[in-house]
């Protein structure tokens, strides 16, 4: 059996999707990874994969462009037959289904992984784009296997009549390695806050920043690092030079893309995440692993991975003075740290582990490819 998987970005590919692609292989697939070629196409070649280079813009709405764009993946999948597609975000998800479906393919599954910023915004012209892709969306999707990373999400398609109970799952997130991020001891140090994740605006980056200048001002002595590249291909890109601006500020350090995650969650005390929405952060299953307090926001996908009070805290999103309140609890309180801590890694292991996750996936693809 042969699988194709279609992203935006062979980055998205490597870092979401990787442990999948092993555990196809252990059940003798053949997987072939398709995405805009950059530094990460080396590297899944590297762990045994082959990559189609596909390039198409992220951002372009040209009707006859993208016309072209779904020409291109029809003649992609036509050379390559594939016995199953499976698709990751919204432009791989209409147009390889549009594609597939011309085909004649019967074995299509896509994953919402999050409605980001067409779903987010507000704006006028966006949202007469939104109209235009719920009907693409409704198109793509009928007569597809449709994977959902939260409840809310399938939720709303499902009150939009774009999926139905009998063609949607939910899987929450993509899993994480419990036996690679495992708990280690934070450093006896000043307490640091991370903020892992693309330097989006939609991350709750500008709340981050403001919460750490008010803890600074009060005097309290802590610690507030930004990791993650800001991403020109998104709208919603925070300027580089913003992010220097901050760092020069003195009030939060910004370290950059780090390969060394679970390096990097040990250096930290608590991992912060104040996003407007997600599908299922992979970064917070990442610190619930490795055993620290999470600090999120009580929107979809991110209030999945923490229990109130349990685990962390959840506060309202574009809200920096909840989010300072919430920061305080735990910087001033090492033993609530500890403690919550604990019983991340426990949610972890009980809920969000990459053999629990990666089985659900595949129960999916058996049902596709069933015959009806």
């Amino acid at each position: 059996m042969k699988a194709i998987l279609f992203a935006n970005t062979d980055w998205y590919l490597y870092n979401f999707r990787l442990a999948y692609a092993d555990y196809l292989q252990e059940q003798g697939w053949e997987v072939v990874f398709m995405s805009p070629s950059g530094e990460h196409a080396d590297k899944l070649k590297e762990a045994g994969y082959r990559h189609i280079p596909f390039e198409f813009s992220r951002k372009g709405i040209n009707p006859l462009q993208e016309s072209e764009t779904i020409r291109r993946i029809k003649e992609v999948y036509a050379e390559e037959k594939p016995d199953l597609v499976h698709h990751f975000t919204i432009k791989c998800v209409i147009y390889g289904s549009l594609a597939a479906k011309e085909l004649g393919m019967k074995a299509i599954v896509n994953s919402i992984t999050g409605l980001g910023y067409m779903f987010l915004s507000n704006k006028p012209h966006i949202r007469l784009i939104r109209e235009v892709v719920k009907k693409l969306y409704k198109k793509a999707l009928c007569d597809t296997q449709v994977i959902f990373e939260n409840p809310d999400d399938r939720a709303l398609f499902t009150q939009m009549g774009l999926v139905s109970e009998n063609n949607s799952t939910i899987i929450l997130g993509t899993g994480v390695d419990t036996e690679h991020f495992v708990p280690i001891e934070p450093p006896n140090s000043v307490p640091l806050t991370i903020l892992p994740a693309r330097m989006i605006w939609d991350k709750g980056v500008r709340e981050f920043v403001e919460a750490a200048c008010m803890i600074k001002d009060s005097g309290v002595e802590a610690r507030f690092a930004l990791i993650g590249n800001n991403d020109p291909g998104n709208p919603t890109c925070i300027p580089s030079d913003q992010l220097t601006q901050w760092q020069k500020e003195g009030n939060v350090e910004w370290w950059g893309w780090q390969d060394d995650i679970p390096t990097v969650i040990s250096m930290s005390h608590i991992v912060c995440l104040p996003s407007y929405r997600e599908g299922l952060p992979k970064i917070l299953l990442e610190a619930a692993s490795c055993g620290r307090p999470i600090i999120t926001t009580d929107v979809p996908g991110c209030r999945e991975v923490v229990k109130e009070g349990l685990n962390g805290y959840l506060v309202p999103s574009k809200n920096a003075s909840a989010l300072r309140d919430a920061l305080l609890k735990l910087i001033n309180n090492p033993e609530k740290c500890a403690e919550m801590g604990k019983a991340s890694r426990q949610l972890a292991e009980q809920k969000f582990s990459t053999h629990i996750i990666n089985d659900g996936i595949y129960s999916v693809y058996q049902k596709v490819l069933s015959p009806q």
